[in-house]
């Protein structure tokens, strides 16, 4: 009985907390509800998206090499700001040909500047495709340079072709004058 008594004594200081942590998260009928804001893990604005036409080609079983060409337009305005030319680098599982894909992907940065070639740099991560006429792919790539401006880690790729791949891939991007 004088465990159960000491073990209940022990509880009431964790109890009464959590029920003030729980009231304090609570959110009244007069309170304002947060707003959600697109930024990313970084606290990052989005300024505009990259846009890559890749080109077509052959996996072979090991992996593959294709030229991107890149456009980066931003959320102010319409027409492309900057262009990239880059290769993607593919080395795993590979299967098949594509005939052409496209690559999007959001840019963030901490305020709404941006400068020419601020997303030139080296990518690397993995990629999962799957296509038979035409296919969808997902890409996890971290990296570019070690500026403020980054990619966001996760895009999609639309693409034409017969392919599958599992792959560890790397993106190079060059600005083009």
């Amino acid at each position: 009985m004088k465990k159960f008594v000491a073990a209940a004594i022990a509880v009431l200081p964790v109890i009464a907390s959590a029920s003030a942590a729980y009231s304090a998260d609570m959110i009244g009928r007069r309170d304002r509800v947060p707003a959600y804001e697109e930024q990313d893990q970084r606290n990052g604005v989005r300024i505009g998206y990259l846009d890559c036409s890749i080109s077509g080609g052959v996996g072979y079983v090991l992996g593959s090499a294709k030229e991107a060409d890149c456009a980066f337009t931003s959320t102010m305005g319409g027409e492309p700001r900057d262009h990239y030319a880059g290769v993607v680098r593919k080395m795993g599982v590979d299967l098949g040909f594509t005939t052409r894909s496209r690559l999007i992907w959001a840019v963030f940065a901490p305020t709404a500047g941006y400068h020419h070639g601020s997303l030139a740099g080296l990518y690397q991560g993995a990629s999962a495709e799957a296509t038979v006429g035409a296919g969808i792919g997902a890409n996890i790539l971290v990296g570019g340079t070690s500026g403020s401006i980054h990619l966001q880690t996760i895009s999609v790729t639309g693409q034409l072709g017969l392919n599958v791949a599992a792959t560890g891939t790397s993106v190079t991007l060059s600005p083009v004058e």
